[in-house]
């Protein structure tokens, strides 16, 4: 221990910093967290550009105008994201910004849209509403969205009626080229959810789960051409789709596994909607 002990005394020891060089130093430090809060707000990084991707259309217009004015009172050091979500808050097609910077001038957002893919009539007018029940308020559905039928007016932001939540879920989940075809929804109490297609059979979904399965099954047979001039798909069990009103009496079900879904099934029909997004005008195809 006495020799530990020896060691230790010899080891250098630490000299304190003089009281002026600690003075220095904070006062360097308060110098530079002054410049640089001072710079951040400066004109010198001013937003002068503003890149605007994701929105089109004529309300894209204002969304873009609303987002370049809140843009042009930052920097491109000083981001306010709250100053941008504030802007886009009164357009219901807008689901999110996502923005960078270009040092020293540019700013670029990207507007992440809600995608529409059914209407709803409120007011008297074809409302669009979103895969997940979210009422695109400001957004007037195309001709090409399926309506889907509501016993009472919802009050909030979204669809509350389960059999619309279902509906809207179903058509969320449909390839796009199918989701196109359909032409009109109802709900049963002895089938659930159908979906009937234009110039096409109609497809029974049954309850709203296994959509994905329900669509590609639905698909698979649709691809089948002895499958050809059905009248009705049931796919509430996907793995054992069954077909009605086939001509020259052809059978009526299989036992086959779940249908993959054909590569065809995910193209454009021929007989389909021309295939761009409702709400923004741009195209969906590959």
């Amino acid at each position: 221990m006495s020799a530990l002990a020896e060691r230790l005394r010899t080891l250098p020891q630490l000299r304190r910093p003089r009281p002026q060089v600690l003075v220095a130093a904070i006062a360097a430090f308060v110098l530079l967290l002054a410049g640089w809060f001072w710079l951040r707000d400066s004109s010198l990084v001013a937003v002068r550009t503003v890149e605007i991707s994701g929105i089109d259309g004529a309300q894209g217009v204002r969304v873009r105008a609303a987002l370049e004015e809140a843009a042009r009172s930052m920097t491109t050091l000083h981001v306010r994201q709250g100053a941008l979500d504030t802007a886009a808050k009164p357009f219901a097609i807008v689901k999110r910004i996502e923005a960078s910077t270009d040092f020293p001038h540019t700013m670029r957002i990207h507007v992440v849209t809600n995608v529409a893919v059914g209407a709803v009539v409120l007011d008297g007018r074809r409302t669009a509403v979103t895969s997940d029940g979210t009422i695109l308020r400001d957004v007037t559905a195309p001709a090409a969205l399926p309506e889907i039928p509501l016993r009472s007016t919802p009050g909030g932001a979204r669809l509350t009626e389960r059999s619309a939540v279902a509906a809207v879920a179903a058509l969320g989940a449909a390839p796009s080229a199918l989701r196109f075809r359909v032409g009109a929804v109802r709900t049963t109490a002895d089938d659930g959810l159908e979906l009937q297609l234009a110039h096409g059979p109609l497809v029974i979904f049954g309850d709203p789960t296994r959509l994905g399965a329900k669509w590609a099954a639905a698909a698979a047979v649709l691809a089948d051409r002895e499958a050809a001039g059905a009248s009705t798909i049931d796919v509430s069990a996907p793995e054992r789709p069954a077909v009605s009103g086939l001509p020259g009496g052809a059978p009526a079900g299989g036992d086959s596994d779940i249908p993959t879904l054909p590569e065809s099934a995910t193209q454009p029909n021929p007989i389909a909607e021309p295939q761009t997004d409702p709400t923004t005008g741009s195209s969906l195809n590959p």
